[in-house]
């Protein structure tokens, strides 16, 4: 699996928007219509919309 990267401020705010800890969270892979997050310490993946 690819290396998840640190958060920008406008993706934190997204991340936020779910209820999520963005500082939890590292971006795997962006595409147009889905983000793909993992969890920094369980490594489980989650899919959420692009905004």
């Amino acid at each position: 699996m690819k290396r998840g990267l640190k958060l920008t401020v406008n993706e934190s705010n997204h991340v936020k928007s779910f209820r999520l800890n963005p500082a939890n969270w590292l971006i795997s892979k962006k595409l147009l219509d889905e983000w793909t997050i993992v969890h920094r310490l369980t490594g489980k993946p989650r899919i959420i919309p692009a905004p």
